[in-house]
């Protein structure tokens, strides 16, 4: 059983790569090989099944059926790889936008923006090297497909933590990332 979903983003957003531009830019959003920003198929999963586990938590039932989807957590130094049966792709730009993005390369530049920020001490002035600049992306609204859904209830699961999710990526406690996911039909 799959199912597909859109993220629509309220605000902009950052799924870091990890990388920075030099002196310009401490944190970059992760891009595919076009140049396009997604969100990455292990972000959806780590956030849906932490979604998942507090539901269950909440009702007090279902845990079975978060491993099973999501595997079991394992320690360091267990050969149990605790896999879930669920494959999370990533979460991408609808395939037509993106071959009107890539025909022009200069699209492409519209969808970042470049935000700053720093520290400010208990003194109200910034404080001395916070400065931080990041690349964010402008809301848009991203696809993707959760496969392998063992059965009717642990997809009804899924769509319900689909539903807690509020927020993704980097700074989403600042302002960042505001999102609504839901079920594609």
């Amino acid at each position: 059983m799959d199912i597909k979903y859109k993220i629509e983003f309220l605000s902009e957003w950052h799924c870091g790569s990890g990388l920075s531009s030099g002196s310009d830019l401490d944190s970059l959003v992760v891009k595919d090989e076009n140049g396009l920003p997604f969100v990455p198929g292990k972000t959806i999963k780590g956030l849906l099944r932490d979604a998942a586990e507090k539901i269950c938590e909440f009702r007090k039932t279902g845990l079975v059926k978060v491993e099973e989807c999501f595997g079991r957590e394992t320690g360091k130094n267990s050969d149990d790889t605790g896999a879930g049966r669920c494959f999370f792709s990533n979460a991408e730009i609808e395939r037509g936008t993106q071959d009107f993005l890539n025909s022009e390369p200069k699209r492409k530049a519209m969808l970042f923006r470049k935000i700053s920020s720093t520290a400010i001490d208990e003194n109200g002035m910034a404080r001395e090297h916070s400065l931080r600049r990041a690349e964010v992306a402008i809301p848009m609204t991203l696809e993707g497909k959760i496969s392998g859904i063992p059965d009717e209830d642990s997809a009804n699961m899924i769509k319900e933590s689909m539903k807690f999710v509020k927020r993704l990526g980097e700074n989403r406690h600042r302002g960042l990332g505001r999102c609504i996911i839901s079920e594609v039909k």
